[in-house]
C-alpha cells in the first residue's frame, strides 16, 4: 500500500509562511512600522516565486529593533527552512527558546528543520514537546498524523486527525487527511463527506479535489475522477502529483496519449521527480517512440539510479538501435544496481561481444562467475560466454530444465551466443524455439520477439 499525503509538502509550508507574513502585517499599526510591513509584503511576494534568497535578503535591511522582533525572527527561520537552510533556522530557534522555552512557534521551526534533514525521531519530538505545551496545536498534530500517514500507520493518523478536528473542525488539512485514512480503510461514503465539506470550505484549494479524485478512482468512478483532477488542476497548474494521478487515470482507461501529455506536464512542473519519467517512457515506448523514450529513460536513471528496470529498457532501446556499446553500458548499469540479477551481466556481455571481440567482456564474466551460485543453469550459462565453449554440454541441461520461464531465457542466450559467433542459422533455430514456449514477460522474451521481428521469421499472425 503506497500511501501519499499533503501535510509535509514545500508548497504548503511556503503558503503558511505567507499566511504568517500577512498575518503579522495585520497587526501592524503606526508610521513606524511602515517600512517592516513594506519589507515582509515584498518578501511574501518573492516566496510566491520561491525565490527564497531574494526574500532572506530584505531581512538583512531592517533596523535592530524590527529584525530583533519575535515574530519577525520566526518568519526568517521559516523562510531559511523552506530555502532548505536548516541550520540557519535552528540558530533562530534555538536562541528565541533559549529566552522562551514555551515557545510553540519556535519549537515548530525545529520540527520543520528536522524534516528537512530527514531526522524523523527529532521531528517527533520536537512536535510532542509543542503538544506538551499546547494539546491542541492543530499543526503540530496535523504533521504527527501525516508522518503516522506516511508510515502506514493508519489508526495513529486517525488519532491525530481526529484531535485537530477536535481542535479546528473546519481545519482543511485536517479534514483532507482525516478523508485518505478513510479512503485506505476503504471507508468510501466517510472520506467523500469530509471531502465534501472542505471542497465547500476551500474553492479554491486544489488538495481537496485532488483527493477526491483519487478517492473515485479508486471505486472506479472514473468520469468523476477526471472531473475532479481537471478541477484541481484548474487551480493549481503546477501540481506535480494530480498531474501524475490524473496521467495514471488517463492510462487505466486507454486514453494513453492524452496520458502522455499530462505526464510531459508533469515533467515541466518538476523535472528533478523521477515518477512521471517512469510513466511516460513506457507509453512512448509502447507507441514506437523509441527517442522520446530513450530521453525520458536517460532522466529517469539520473534522477533514481537505483531503479534498475530505467537502465534495461534503455539496453533494450539501444539494442533495437543496434549501438552495442551503449546497450552493454546501460546493462552494466542495470546489474550494478541489480548484482543478482545474472541476466544483465549475460546481456552487457552479450553486447560488449556485438561491439568488439567476443573476448572483451571475459574479466568482467571471471568477477560474476565469483558470484553467481555453482549449480546453477545461470551459471553455466555465464561460463559459456566466458570460456566461448561447452555449448554442447549446456544444451542438454538446458532441454531438461521444467520451468518454463528459465528454459526460454536460457535458449535466448544460447541463440545470442551463436549469433555473436556468426552461426545465424544455429541462432536463428534457437530463437524461434524461444518463442515457442511462449514465456512472455521477460526482457529475453521481449528481445527475442524484437529480433524475430526484425529479421521476418516465425512471426504470429496476430503481429
Amino acid at each position: 500500500m503506497k500511501i501519499n499525503s499533503y501535510g509535509s509538502s514545500k508548497k504548503t509550508r511556503m503558503f503558511l509562511i505567507i499566511f504568517m507574513i500577512f498575518s503579522f502585517c495585520a497587526n501592524l499599526y503606526g508610521q513606524a512600522n511602515q517600512s517592516l510591513e513594506s519589507v515582509l509584503s515584498e518578501a511574501a511576494g518573492l516566496l510566491a516565486k520561491r525565490d527564497y534568497d531574494s526574500a532572506l535578503k530584505l531581512f538583512d535591511n531592517l533596523p535592530p529593533e524590527q529584525a530583533e522582533n519575535i515574530q519577525v525572527r520566526i518568519i526568517r527561520a521559516s523562510i531559511f527552512n523552506a530555502a532548505g537552510k536548516p541550520a540557519d533556522a535552528k540558530r533562530i530557534a534555538n536562541a528565541i527558546i533559549a529566552q522562551d522555552g514555551r515557545n510553540t512557534e519556535a519549537l515548530m521551526i525545529l520540527a520543520d528543520a528536522a524534516a528537512v534533514e530527514n531526522k524523523e525521531r527529532e521531528r517527533r519530538q520536537f512536535l510532542e514537546r509543542v503538544l506538551g505545551i499546547n494539546a491542541a496545536h492543530t499543526r503540530a498534530l496535523n504533521d504527527l498524523a501525516n508522518i503516522n500517514l506516511k508510515n502506514q500507520n493508519l489508526r495513529g493518523a486517525a488519532t491525530y486527525f481526529d484531535r485537530a478536528l477536535a481542535a479546528e473542525p473546519d481545519n482543511g488539512e485536517a479534514l483532507v487527511g482525516r478523508a485518505s485514512v478513510h479512503r485506505y480503510n476503504r471507508e468510501f461514503r466517510n472520506a467523500e463527506r469530509l471531502l465534501n465539506r472542505a471542497i465547500n470550505l476551500f474553492p479554491q484549494w486544489a488538495g481537496p479535489l485532488h483527493e477526491r479524485a483519487r478517492l473515485y478512482k479508486g471505486a472506479g468512478y472514473y468520469g468523476d475522477a477526471l472531473e475532479d483532477f481537471k478541477a484541481a488542476i484548474a487551480i493549481e497548474p503546477d501540481n506535480y502529483w494530480a498531474l501524475v494521478d490524473y496521467g495514471q487515470t488517463l492510462m487505466e482507461i486507454n486514453r494513453k496519449q492524452e496520458a502522455v501529455e499530462i505526464f510531459n506536464r508533469a515533467i515541466a512542473a518538476d523535472p528533478n521527480i523521477f515518477m512521471a519519467y517512469v510513466y511516460s517512457a513506457a507509453l512512448k515506448d509502447e507507441a514506437g517512440d523509441y527517442a522520446g523514450a530513450e530521453q525520458d529513460y536517460i532522466r529517469l536513471t539520473r534522477l533514481k539510479p537505483d531503479y534498475y528496470f530505467g537502465f534495461e529498457a534503455l539496453g533494450i532501446i539501444r539494442m533495437r538501435n543496434k549501438q552495442w556499446a551503449l546497450a552493454r553500458d546501460a546493462f552494466l548499469d542495470a546489474y550494478r544496481q541489480a548484482p543478482r540479477e545474472f541476466s544483465y551481466a549475460l546481456l552487457a556481455a552479450m553486447n560488449w561481444m556485438r561491439a568488439g571481440r567476443s573476448t572483451d567482456p571475459r574479466q568482467f564474466l571471471a568477477q560474476v562467475l565469483r558470484t553467481a551460485p555453482r549449480d546453477t543453469i545461470e551459471h553455466s550459462m555465464l561460463r559459456l560466454y566466458h570460456d566461448l565453449r561447452g555449448d554442447e554440454n549446456l544444451i542438454p541441461v538446458i532441454d531438461r530444465e521444467r520451468n518454463v520461464h528459465t528454459k526460454s531465457r536460457m535458449l535466448f542466450y544460447l541463440a545470442s551466443y551463436y549469433d555473436v559467433q556468426g552461426l545465424r542459422n544455429l541462432a536463428d533455430r534457437y530463437y524461434l524455439m524461444v518463442q515457442e514456449l511462449d514465456a512472455a514477460g521477460t526482457v529475453e522474451w521481449m528481445l527475442n520477439e524484437m529480433i524475430l521481428k526484425e529479421r521476418g521469421i516465425g512471426l504470429r499472425k496476430d503481429q
